[in-house]
């Protein structure tokens, strides 16, 4: 029986004819692949061949940032008070160590004070740009760079250099108003992105800084100059295999800065204050140029060009005393008996005649009991100042009322924000019965009679800065302008505005020279600031006001808080200018909670930087000399380094209660 195949076969032709058409296929392909493969290995050697060649040559030669020199900041005299100085460091670069551990581990046996910041370094390593050199120590000593050097071909990504860092020769004397530097953060890339804009390559440097406050905040992009770079040869690698000089671009080292302020005054204001806290700040009646504004205690910027230590930086921000935040412009402070001559300007447009005479037996009854210092018997407004009358003013102040006191307070200068050039400056508070009824005590928003005997000595919701005060003192010296402060003299050799031209003052000459008459008498004999504000230079003489304000309600205890904690004792305050018959330089002090009165605690400090002033200026200097005052300099009690300058007391004006100064300002956080 036969059987069919079970697999069938066409004939040859046909078979062959499959297989001619996938080799037809196969072929098309292969020549379709190696036409395409013609065209692009065309394309890249003839018609792209020059822009893969500077392709090629950016991949052989890196551009390495290198930040440029910052500009110095110098006083009136030509004097640095922010400057630069060679350092010695020591970095890492990830991408050259095998193991970053144990390179760190090998490097804390050179330098054992790495360990202490070992997260630190691996976390700025870490996020540093790749190959980039991250600063792990800087300010070696000659002995560990040479050491590091000598081991640095056991240390693969490890190399030791000298860079310039920020310096602050004068330490803590201009650490407020100058501030400091510190690394960029991550706060800082993110407000300029907010802002639309890119950041400069140049803030990704580790060693890059940039300003954190005061001056150094205020005018960085002037300061900071343009970045330049190393053109460098890499290996596959990335390594640094040589430098190209020809290629490199040095860098563009920033503006210097010249400031109004004059160094030898400012290392003196900051002296007499001790360790006492508070303010000072010096100005040219004339110009308005501020020579020195102080704030105390103060601290060293230098700790934080590198970084503060955490207890470092917790220890300055906890001190009750405050030595993070600027008091000369950021602190605010009831201005006490200091206040007096606003009240007597606003009295004396009102109409009122400057010998009228009020009786003070006392007291001043309005409600309630409000104290004098003493009972002063009949007194006109010359003599009111001399011997700080509450009642007296107390007594103009209330047929006034509040709103004609605020409109003068405010022409003088108070409550105002000045353009200095640098941030910070808190306005303060002038009350008036609009504030009232938009910050009202009871709900009905009324100003009630009994706020304005305390407001008319400078005590109530008042509060101001030692800047406004001496902005203040110098209208009244100044007697025709409406003076204006100058922080800054120039910026890369350019003279700033020199806010010469003042608007005239909203007071008559004659009437403010009433105040300057009361002022010449308060440290004239019997004067309640006479005993701490004699300069002992011959002719030349000073004019004041003293000032004591409470930090709170003591009730039926000391008014001065003796014996209380510091936290809780008087503001003492002294404003003055000099010389008394031609005006040239005012000065505000605040000693916060000194627990005296403004003429034992602020009169004597105020003293020794008047004297610092005039001693500089070379034609009251000359003046000085003619008249002789080697003979007839005086003997005062010696500065304590942390209380009065006199034994001796003085009379002090009576003060109301008030509020605190404020609440604390924010401080900058630990770099």
């Amino acid at each position: 029986m036969s059987s069919e195949p079970s697999i069938f076969f066409s004939d040859v032709n046909e078979r062959q004819g499959s297989f001619l058409r996938r080799t037809f296929v196969v072929g098309g392909l292969t020549a379709l692949g190696v036409t395409a493969l013609t065209v692009r290995l065309a394309q890249l050697q003839v018609v792209q061949a020059q822009e893969y060649s500077t392709l090629a040559s950016q991949n052989q030669f890196n551009f390495r940032l290198v930040p440029p020199p910052r500009g110095r900041i110098l006083d009136r005299n030509g004097v640095t008070i922010a400057g630069n100085r060679p350092s010695f460091r020591v970095l890492v670069i990830r991408d050259e160590t095998k193991d970053l551990d144990q390179t760190l581990d090998l490097l804390g046996r050179l330098l054992p004070d790495t360990l202490d910041r070992r997260r630190t370094i691996i976390r700025e390593v870490n996020a540093a740009p790749r190959f980039s050199p991250v600063p792990v120590k800087s300010d070696l000593t000659w002995e560990e760079f040479a050491k590091v050097n000598l081991y640095a071909p056991e240390l693969p990504g490890v190399m030791a250099d000298m860079n310039e860092a920020r310096y602050y020769p004068h330490t803590g004397a201009f650490a407020h108003v100058i501030g400091y530097v510190a690394k960029v953060s991550d706060r800082d890339i993110k407000a300029i992105r907010d802002r639309g804009e890119e950041p400069p390559q140049v803030m990704f440097n580790p060693g890059f800084r940039i300003g954190r406050t005061g001056v150094e905040k205020a005018l960085d992009t002037q300061l900071r100059g343009e970045a330049g770079g190393n053109r460098v040869e890499v290996d596959a690698r990335g390594r640094v295999v040589a430098e190209d000089v020809g290629g490199s671009r040095p860098a563009v080292p920033g503006q210097d800065v010249v400031l109004t302020l004059d160094a030898d005054i400012q290392n003196r204001a900051l002296e007499v204050f001790g360790e006492e806290a508070g303010s000072c700040v010096v100005m040219d009646v004339r110009t308005g140029d501020i020579l020195a504004m102080v704030s105390s205690p103060s601290f060293d910027p230098n700790l934080f060009v590198s970084g503060v230590p955490t207890r470092t930086y917790r220890a300055l921000a906890d001190y009750e005393r405050r030595p993070l935040t600027d008091k000369a412009i950021d602190g605010t402070f009831a201005p006490g008996s200091t206040f007096k001559p606003v009240v007597g300007l606003a009295a004396l447009r009102r109409g009122v005649s400057p010998d009228r005479r009020i009786v003070c037996t006392g007291g001043y009854y309005l409600g309630r009991r409000f104290a004098c210092l003493g009972r002063h018997g009949a007194l006109d407004m010359r003599n009111a100042l001399k011997a700080s009358c509450n009642v007296y003013f107390m007594t103009l102040g209330v047929e006034m009322g509040p709103d004609a006191i605020a409109d003068a307070a405010r022409e003088m200068g108070l409550g105002q924000v000045f353009d200095i050039g640098i941030d910070g400056q808190k306005r303060g508070l002038v009350p008036d019965t609009k504030w009232r009824r938009e910050n009202p005590v009871r709900g009905d928003g009324k100003w009630y009679p009994g706020e304005t005997p305390s407001y008319s000595i400078g005590q109530g919701a008042l509060n101001v800065n030692a800047l406004q005060l001496a902005v203040y003192t110098s209208r009244i010296a100044n007697g025709q302008k409406a003076v204006m402060p100058r922080l800054i003299k120039s910026i890369g050799g350019v003279e700033q505005k020199p806010g010469a031209a003042f608007a005239d003052l909203p007071f008559a000459p004659e009437l403010v020279k009433v105040m300057r008459d009361g002022m010449e008498a308060v440290t004239d004999v019997g004067g309640t600031g006479f005993r701490n504000s004699q300069l002992g230079l011959g002719a030349v003489r000073m004019a004041g006001k003293t000032g004591t304000a409470q930090a709170r309600n003591y009730g039926s205890g000391s008014r001065r808080g003796a014996g209380r904690p510091w936290a809780e004792k008087d503001h003492n305050l002294f404003i003055c200018y000099a010389p008394t018959d031609n005006p040239r330089y005012a000065i505000s002090v605040i000693v916060q909670h000194g627990g005296l009165g403004g003429g034992t605690a602020g009169a004597p400090r105020a003293r020794e930087v008047m004297r610092t002033t005039l001693l500089k200026d070379p034609e009251i200097r000359a003046r000085i000399e003619r008249s002789g005052f080697e003979a007839e300099a005086p003997d005062p009690t010696p500065l304590a380094e942390d209380g009065p300058l006199t034994q001796a007391p003085a009379p002090t004006e009576a003060a109301a209660p008030t509020a605190e100064t404020g609440p604390r300002p924010y401080l900058p956080g630990p770099q």
